[in-house]
């Protein structure tokens, strides 16, 4: 997501803030994804049927989902440390 270079991890503010962003974005779209994945998991144990997966495959699903749905805040996380301390040293 985040192109860093040994010398210049980010040009200006504005790369900063459009990473962030999108890193945002992905984070939610995969945290959305999760809460859909545990939705159909309880939905298809209230019925009591097998939608595609096994209710249990839903759940672990979600929870391998919600997992990765870190690592683009991390990634901000990153990016706004790197163009501190770039912003510190000036």
């Amino acid at each position: 997501m985040i192109s860093i270079s040994e010398e210049e991890p980010f040009k200006d503010l504005e790369v900063v803030k459009a990473d962030v962003k999108r890193c945002a974005w992905a984070s939610g779209i995969l945290s959305v994804l999760s809460l859909l994945f545990v939705l159909v998991g309880v939905v298809g144990d209230v019925l009591d049927m097998s939608l595609g997966l096994e209710t249990m495959s839903w759940f672990l699903l979600a929870i391998v989902v919600a997992v990765n749905a870190i690592v683009p805040l991390m990634n901000s996380v990153v990016a706004k440390l790197l163009f501190g301390i770039k912003s510190e040293n000036k």
